[in-house]
């Protein structure tokens, strides 16, 4: 997939990039693959807003996406290559053999025309869904389970990939794309090869239009803001924070405060943390 870029037409224009969509094979869905998707906008079954700075955005349709990939022994043929606005990967429509259609992440090198196929006896190959204790050590991975039959819920992002470096009786050693050492066991399954779509990380978006189109709502400084409104606030032009280090709006502190769960059921299968 390449880049492209515009004339500077305007000072959005200047510095924005987009797709060529040159690997996309249709731009239709699959009809009975696609079901609605309802906003949002950053709030819980409550309608609290827990997560801040969404809302808007262009109406999408949501794809159903085939992460666990149990179609164990049916070989299937890749249809088509196509855009999903709800992923920065792209996925791939395959064509099973007993009739049924899916969705799945589009990894790299995967065209229109190739078979793909999951179960243990499946090949080596880019596409193909097998588990890690018939996965060679050194094979690049992605869409990879946590939980055996739960379906891939790590490395699925556009340009993702882990590898698999060595396997110790019923766990293998991942190597994450953060850098960290993670240990699953061998009947959980992944995908070989490495997401598709590696050139999102050189978009720029240019203006702050494309932004909203995403769901973005912007976000305001807290020395911008009030006292009443942030702790960062108040004061005649720009002021320090003026308090022993930087705090939330709701006065909790945020620089290098740690924020994650202590004693998660999964911590015990790091071995080693993310690098930073």
């Amino acid at each position: 997939m390449a880049i492209k870029t515009y004339k500077p037409t305007s000072p959005g224009r200047r510095w924005m990039t987009g797709y060529t969509f040159e690997e996309i094979t249709r731009t239709k869905p699959e009809k009975s693959l696609i079901s609605p998707l309802r906003k949002k906008a950053g709030r819980n079954v409550r309608g609290v807003i827990t997560a801040r700075h969404r809302g808007g955005g262009a109406k999408q349709m949501l794809r159903t996406v085939d992460f666990r990939r149990d179609k164990v022994g049916i070989s299937g043929k890749v249809a088509a290559i196509e855009y999903d606005p709800n992923r920065s990967a792209r996925i791939a429509l395959i064509n099973y053999a007993d009739g049924e259609k899916r969705y799945i992440l589009a990894p790299l090198e995967l065209n229109v025309g190739d078979v793909i196929k999951s179960g243990p006896d499946a090949e080596i190959k880019s596409g193909n869904h097998l588990p890690l204790k018939a996965i060679p050590s050194g094979s690049l991975i992605h869409n990879l389970e946590m939980q055996r039959g739960k379906g891939g819920q790590l490395v699925r992002s556009a340009g993702a990939v882990a590898r698999l470096m060595v396997k110790e009786g019923n766990y293998a050693l991942i190597r994450m794309p953060s850098g960290e050492l993670r240990r699953i066991h061998v009947e959980c399954s992944a995908t070989i090869g490495q997401v598709g779509n590696v050139e999102h990380q050189n978009i720029s978006l240019g203006k702050a239009g494309r932004n909203r189109l995403l769901g973005r709502r912007p976000t305001v400084r807290g020395g911008a803001m009030s006292p009443r409104d942030h702790p960062h606030g108040g004061g005649s032009g720009k002021s320090p924070v003026g308090m022993p280090g930087p705090k939330t709006p709701w006065g909790k502190p945020t620089l290098g405060y740690k924020t994650r769960k202590p004693n998660k059921p999964s911590d015990k299968f790091i071995v080693k943390r993310r690098e930073k």
